[in-house]
């Protein structure tokens, strides 16, 4: 008889662990999949061209039911987890059916932070993290004119620039000085935000929100140091934590994430986990490209080969409200670096490359970011820059043209 394998959770790190162990060992184990959402996998990176109206939901999904049956998965939408008996080896759902494990994967991802601020429970305050979420974005938005977004994160202006495409005033409230500080210095920041207020978008920076206001509904946003913006419709997307109730719950370590080894394993050898929900040598990820990572391992791992996860350097490569940006390692040099900067305000292109020793340690590209993968692939490797470099600092495409 096979062992049976249940996972908790269908977002792109379980459809990414189920596609690689698919491949490498199908029919193995006997696969159950508990997923909370009643539909079954799709590409999250794309929420915000649904809510634009880019894209419609039907053309992000990525898997469907007959998806698992061809591969002989069991799957289970509308399935919420309510715990884990990890004596018995069992997970108990809200509905309390039970369901036998030999092994178990937890990739429960991770939920939206919610400031608890006075009137945040007003109807016309909303997150953005899902497809659920993006109807109700939709809908809200036939009717209201003014929208102030909460965070000036990704997720936050990716909803803004969504919601602009609807039609909205947009104003994002941020409360670091610059945009997407994790990613981008202040210089970058800017060109990013310039970008974005030609398309319509205002902004408030250093702006702490004291009070969400309203009767029956959302009226406006009262900042601590400034005014009230008017607001029909407010998104909260000040980021997002992994969700680690149901380990933490079962007795499993915990930190900010499921704490996990170099195997993925938790706490309890049974059980592992991996994506947004897991913590990995103190670090975790809200990005999908250390998930799939992680997926590729554990595929191999629960094949039967020896695999170990070493832990990912992160890069982005994406467009931000329809604006290509890219960073990767670190966003300011030290002392001794080497920082190259190129910018062309007329173009608005930024980049800037951190060399030290005459490696790359990190990268920012804004405006244009088609050399992202390849610098990349230059810091992973740990290459030495030598005769590269004019083509590191200007990029490739003019590098060839001076040459």
């Amino acid at each position: 008889m096979r062992e049976r394998l249940v996972v908790v959770g269908n977002g792109m790190a379980a459809h990414r662990l189920l596609e690689r162990l698919h491949a490498r060992a199908p029919g193995r184990w006997a696969i159950t999949v508990l997923g909370a959402e009643p539909r079954a996998n799709y590409n999250r990176i794309l929420l915000s061209a649904v809510l634009a109206g880019e894209k419609s939901a039907d053309a992000i999904m990525e898997s469907d039911a007959a998806w698992f049956a061809e591969r002989g998965i069991a799957f289970h939408a509308s399935c919420r987890v309510a715990r884990i008996d990890r004596d018995r080896r069992v997970v108990i759902d809200a509905d309390g059916i039970e369901t036998p494990y030999d092994r178990l994967v937890l990739a429960t991802g991770s939920d939206p932070i919610l400031l608890p601020l006075p009137g945040a429970n007003l109807p016309g305050v909303l997150t953005f993290r899902d497809l659920a979420d993006v109807d109700r974005l939709l809908a809200a938005s036939r009717t209201a004119r003014r929208a102030v977004v909460i965070g000036g994160g990704l997720l936050g202006l990716e909803a803004a620039f969504g919601l602009r495409r609807r039609g909205l005033e947009v104003t994002v409230v941020h409360l670091m000085g610059h945009l997407m500080e994790r990613q981008l210095d202040a210089d970058a920041s800017t060109y990013l935000r310039h970008a974005l207020e030609r398309l319509g978008i205002a902004f408030a920076l250093s702006a702490n929100t004291a009070a969400i206001e309203g009767d029956a509904h959302v009226s406006g946003v009262r900042l601590r140091d400034g005014p009230t913006l008017p607001a029909d419709l407010v998104v909260m997307a000040v980021g997002v934590r992994p969700n680690a109730a149901l380990a933490r719950e079962a007795g499993l370590a915990v930190g900010r994430g499921v704490i996990v080894d170099d195997t993925l394993a938790t706490s309890d050898p049974a059980i592992v986990a991996l994506g947004e929900c897991a913590e990995h040598r103190g670090q975790t990820y809200g990005l999908v490209a250390p998930a799939w990572e992680q997926a590729a391992i554990l595929a191999r791992h629960l094949a039967g080969e020896p695999a170990r996860y070493p832990g990912s350097i992160v890069g982005t490569n994406l467009k931000v409200a329809g604006v290509s940006v890219f960073s990767a390692g670190v966003i300011e040099a030290a002392a001794g670096d080497d920082d190259l900067l190129y910018v062309d305000p007329a173009d608005a292109l930024y980049r800037r490359v951190i060399l030290r020793d005459d490696k790359i340690v990190g990268a920012i590209l804004v405006g244009d970011s088609s050399d992202g993968g390849w610098l990349f692939d230059l810091m992973r490797e740990g290459r030495p820059v030598g005769a590269l470099r004019e083509a590191v600092a200007l990029g490739r495409d003019l590098a060839r043209a001076a040459a």
